[in-house]
């Protein structure tokens, strides 16, 4: 036994002088080691040479062109953004300041929309709804997006799932009707190529048309080809709100009838009425991952939530797009039908402005008109009442006159609802925003504080101040945990062989500043952000480096763009 000891302890010590030897690109030492598994930390090292992680453990002395001292600093890998918006955001500005400046590495769009496939008069039609941020649009599939992308130069990783309402689009328009076997089989031979291209699965947001018209059955007829790839179905339910338990059980049916593990877009019980439902919610969960399905969620930690007045305003006004919604609008029979609809709650379609019950309770955020850009940042209720109508109408009148959704933000939530669900041991965390700088074409609109504040807000207020979960419990659901659940390789734990995409930040001092009045703010209190190896932020400022990759999802097969 003894020899055995003695064994052991020359085998560690020559171990460890061969390491003064070895020659690495960065060593962050005498941090505290939050791996992204859950464990507990330890005080330790972490080595990188090129792209990869070679060395996470006890101290260990390395030859380093670049050393951090990170004393009194956590240690863990580069966070996840389950919900991000940065679509267009990163084509303007690749540096992705308002995540990295949280620690966020790579990035996961595809809530419903994605920025691929795309036909020609898909691509018309997006050319035409930018608004502050224009580009042309050189590609056609999701993959050449992502490709596209990394080309150009991003800061973060990217990744994305198909978008099943760009998928209906393409092969039905923006009609309220079923897809015929035609249409339908392209949207499944979409799926197989978007798959294959490294798409994550499927993502829907039933609550907007043309989504709305999509039946369970379309969706788990093109949730059953991205289940052969091993993708995943993630969606913004049908309803979070009068009807939220129903659309739980829609979304267990499809992840059960397509075979396929599925998540909870934000999670949350919009309006006060329902908020009492958080329960009922949980034990469906609960009860359908013990029965085996794989059900997941994400949140965002805000007790408002951001989209358009399209989601104040009835779907089948908005059947054909958006010229026709207005064309619609503008007739006045149908103007007053629709207020009146927009009046009542109902369990017909999701009204977010009778969920926020006031119209002091919708911020206006996001014009694409420069003449209506004086009222962002004011109440609907405010703008209604300088115009002499009513709410209703008001918005209605803003749609028309701006030609666009109209950027909303709507408080819709509880801030007890929003603790309990951190805690659940299955929820991950996204921004459900753009990431954007403090300046540039970014300030001509405004935004929802999420977008500088999301993350830092997790690891500041909810577990440093209100203790609601552990540090390491956070970081797993920043990163291991999440990496797993969309199988992608490599990433998401400090690991040796793994892509360096690491984070260093003090958990004393970490902090959100961006608030509802003022939400472009960076938070603070990350000093270091590692993407494959390359130090894109350095004692808190950006480097400029653009590091990031398309991250492909377990599908992808290597000559699909041959």
């Amino acid at each position: 036994m003894r020899r055995i000891f003695l064994i052991s302890i020359l085998s560690f010590n020559l171990i460890l002088s061969c390491s003064e030897g070895i020659k690495v690109d960065v060593l962050i030492e005498n941090g505290t080691i939050y791996n992204g598994t859950g464990n507990s930390p330890f005080k330790g090292s972490v080595a990188i040479k090129g792209e990869k992680i070679i060395y996470v453990g006890s101290p260990k002395s390395f030859q380093a062109t670049t050393r951090i001292d990170a004393t009194n600093q956590a240690v863990a890998p580069g966070f996840i953004n389950m919900l991000s918006w940065g679509v267009e955001t990163l084509i303007e500005d690749g540096k992705s300041q308002s995540d990295i400046r949280q620690g966020v590495t790579l990035e996961v769009f595809g809530e419903g929309m994605s920025w691929g496939p795309l036909n020609e008069e898909m691509k018309v039609d997006l050319l035409k709804k930018q608004g502050d941020i224009q580009y042309e649009i050189p590609w056609n599939t999701l993959g050449e997006y992502l490709q596209f992308l990394e080309d150009k130069g991003v800061s973060t990783n990217v990744a994305s799932f198909i978008g099943a309402t760009t998928l209906r689009i393409n092969a039905v328009g923006y009609e309220d009707r079923e897809p015929n076997p035609k249409e339908l089989k392209l949207m499944t031979d979409l799926v197989h190529q978007g798959m294959k291209e490294g798409a994550l699965g499927i993502g829907s947001s039933l609550i907007y048309a043309p989504a709305f018209y999509s039946s369970t059955k379309e969706l788990i007829e093109i949730c059953k080809v991205a289940a052969q790839y091993d993708g995943m179905y993630i969606s913004h339910m049908r309803s979070e709100g009068n009807k939220i338990l129903e659309s739980v059980d829609e979304l267990m049916t499809i992840a059960k009838e397509a075979g396929i593990r599925s998540e909870i877009y934000h999670l949350k019980q919009s309006g006060k009425k329902n908020w009492g439902k958080l329960d009922a919610v949980i034990q469906k969960i609960d009860s359908a991952r013990t029965a085996g399905l794989y059900i997941t969620t994400d949140m965002y930690n805000y007790t408002a939530g951001a989209t358009g007045l399209d989601a104040s305003m009835p779907p089948w006004v908005q059947e054909g797009g958006l010229d026709k919604w207005i064309e619609r609008l503008k007739k006045p029979s149908i103007k007053k039908r629709v207020i009146k609809e927009m009046q009542k709650d109902t369990d017909e379609w999701e009204n977010l402005m009778r969920a926020a019950e006031s119209a002091e309770k919708l911020i206006l955020v996001g014009f694409k008109n420069d003449s209506l850009k004086y009222l962002t940042g004011k109440t609907l209720d405010e703008v209604s009442k300088i115009r002499g109508k009513s709410p209703e109408e008001t918005a209605i009148d803003l749609v028309i006159q701006d030609g666009s959704r109209v950027g909303t933000v709507y408080f819709l939530m509880s801030e007890e609802n929003v603790k309990r669900q951190i805690k659940l041991p299955y929820m991950s965390f996204g921004s459900d925003a753009g990431s954007m700088a403090t300046e540039g074409v970014f300030l001509k609109s405004s935004t929802h504080p999420r977008a500088f504040g999301n993350f830092a807000r997790l690891l500041g207020k909810y577990v440093r101040d209100e203790k609601v979960i552990s540090l390491e419990e956070a970081i797993y659901k920043l990163s291991g945990f999440p990496a797993s659940n969309l199988k992608i390789k490599n990433r998401g734990t400090l690991k040796i062989n793994n892509y360096a995409d690491v984070v260093v930040f003090d958990p004393k001092s970490i902090q959100d500043f961006a608030t509802f009045e003022n939400p472009m703010q960076y938070a603070t209190g990350i000093n270091h952000v590692f993407v494959n190896g390359s130090h894109v932020l350095k004692n808190g400022d950006h480097t400029g480096v653009l590091a990031g990759k398309f991250v492909k999802g377990p599908g992808y097969q290597k000559n699909i763009f041959n």
